[in-house]
């Protein structure tokens, strides 16, 4: 079974480096992510530390694209190429499994049906590049630290428990359509009563600043307004658009919450995963027109 292999790479060497980069994956996303929401967020499918897609993403272009890697333009086309289709695939293939959006590009730019963006797509071509110059090196100097006998253990044990933590998550998130619609009734009735608070809020801030609604309207059209007012505008607004971002916050602590009675990894899920519903809201869609059809 080791030495089995693919396009002159044995299973041995595929099989640690796949485990390699699948936490170097898990431990790039959740930096970033634990550093944009300020809060520790595991962003991997399991509990452990591992991003499988990672792994099988830099195998797939490493495998796939070594019999051009002297060539660094047709290395950053092929790892866009590939990297985008295999996320695009893993995409797909996850909304249709457990009818559920992991991720979702859909405010960003030139993207496609909120599963590929052109922005993610061209950083695969320049992680392609880094991978085959870089990184691969020194991955393939760390396998050669240890003895082939412990890899060989290292990988199986690995593998063991990798796929008992997969069942359990797999398990929850086969569960999670079923969940969402619950939760989404009770969050839009929590959305509409915040929503209320926070227009009573600021309907008292403009009465007390003296500009109502009506008045600033005035003067925008009019061109009338003074330069302290439009300093206090600007106040305003920054104090609708805070209270917007609590709101959302808020919000999504309650689906934290409300996930957490059901399980540990569904609580998981949404803390990481904030597009969720996505994934379900499509499918649905979907369902409801095969029926009126």
């Amino acid at each position: 079974m080791w030495e089995l292999a693919i396009n002159g790479v044995d299973f041995y060497h595929i099989a640690n480096w796949f485990y390699i980069y699948s936490f170097l994956g898990w431990l790039w996303e959740t930096c970033y992510v634990s550093v944009r929401k300020g809060k520790l967020v595991n962003r991997g499918f399991i509990n452990g530390p591992l991003c499988t897609i990672y792994g099988c993403g830099a195998l797939a272009v490493y495998l796939i694209l070594l019999p051009i890697s002297d060539n660094l333009l047709l290395l950053f086309v092929g790892g866009v190429v590939v990297a985008t289709a295999l996320e695009y695939v893993t995409a797909v293939l996850m909304e249709n499994i457990f009818h559920t959006s992991w991720w979702d590009y859909s405010d960003n730019k030139f993207n496609f049906q909120g599963r590929i963006c052109l922005g993610c797509s061209l950083g695969w071509g320049l992680f392609t590049v880094g991978l085959f110059r870089v990184l691969h090196p020194v991955v393939e100097e760390f396998t050669e630290l240890y003895t082939r006998r412990t890899g060989e253990i290292a990988v199986c044990v690995i593998t063991v428990v990798y796929i008992v933590d997969f069942a359990f998550s797999a398990a929850a998130a086969f569960h999670l359509h079923e969940r969402i619609p619950a939760w989404e009734q009770a969050l839009d009735q929590m959305r509409v009563e915040l929503l209320i608070q926070a227009r009573e809020k600021m309907e008292n801030l403009e009465d007390r600043s003296g500009l109502s609604r009506e008045k600033l309207k005035k003067q925008l059209e009019g061109q009338k307004g003074r330069f302290d007012d439009i300093a206090l505008i600007k106040e305003l607004e920054e104090k609708r658009s805070g209270m917007m971002a609590d709101i959302s916050e808020e919000l999504q602590k309650r689906k934290e919450a409300m996930a957490g009675k059901v399980s540990r990894n569904m609580q998981r899920f949404v803390k990481a995963y904030p597009e969720l519903n996505r994934g379900y809201k499509i499918h649905r869609k979907k369902k409801d027109s095969h029926k009126s059809n």
